[in-house]
């Protein structure tokens, strides 16, 4: 067996998992540094709701990163980091959500489906919110052992997520050039990157499963 090198260490891990949870808060520490100090602009509910959006559709993003990285290099650890980063994503998508409910309806729960029929992108953030939001709920080992085989197909509905989250940005800034684009194609190439891997991996099984049907019965 060869040699576990450094990042494999469980200390070295602890490590790294706090320094991620401590980065993942400079965003929010800066908004709320902002918000004490007038340094959001002219219109700080616009900045908010932005930033934490994007931040919520990064997180996403990076946590979609994970399984492709793992698979490309035989990094294996990187996976212990996956959940972090999926529920920062929900983090903020959370403080999004609140800051389009203070600023927008001034706390009126009754008036979002009444905003959500009336304005598309907001029913596409809607949904992409309540797509996270088991997720997010099932995320603890706990719910992985009660669900078993369920918990993995009720976590990929983080690739619809990842889409109505996309499309409610771009369809927020109204249009599709700039950082729209980006996180298009990024999820673009994450997705088409795991559609790839499983037909590549069921290519290898196929003539396992020929030989198996071809080699005449022993009985």
């Amino acid at each position: 067996m060869p040699p576990v090198g450094p990042a494999f260490r469980p200390g070295v891990i602890t490590l790294a998992k706090f320094a991620i949870f401590l980065a993942a808060l400079v965003p929010f520490a800066l908004l709320v540094r902002g918000m004490i100090v007038g340094t959001l602009g002219v219109n700080p509910a616009e900045t908010v709701q932005l930033e934490t959006g994007r931040w919520a559709l990064k997180f996403l993003l990076i946590s979609l990163a994970v399984t492709p990285v793992r698979r490309l290099t035989g990094w294996n650890v990187v996976i212990q980091y996956r959940r972090m980063l999926g529920l920062f994503s929900f983090f903020y998508a959370t403080l999004h959500v609140l800051s389009y409910w203070s600023f927008d309806l001034g706390f009126a729960i009754g008036d979002i489906p009444a905003d959500v029929v009336k304005r598309p992108f907001i029913a596409v953030g809607f949904a992409a919110f309540m797509l996270l939001l088991p997720l997010a709920l099932t995320s603890t080992r706990g719910w992985i052992r009660r669900l078993g085989r369920r918990w993995t197909q009720i976590h990929r509905l983080v690739y619809v997520a990842g889409i109505c989250a996309v499309l409610h940005f771009a369809w927020k800034v109204k249009v599709f050039t700039g950082d729209a684009v980006v996180y298009a194609a990024i999820l673009t190439l994450l997705l088409g990157f795991r559609v790839v891997w499983y037909f590549r991996q069921r290519a290898k099984r196929a003539p396992t499963g020929e030989r198996a049907r071809s080699e005449p019965s022993r009985s």
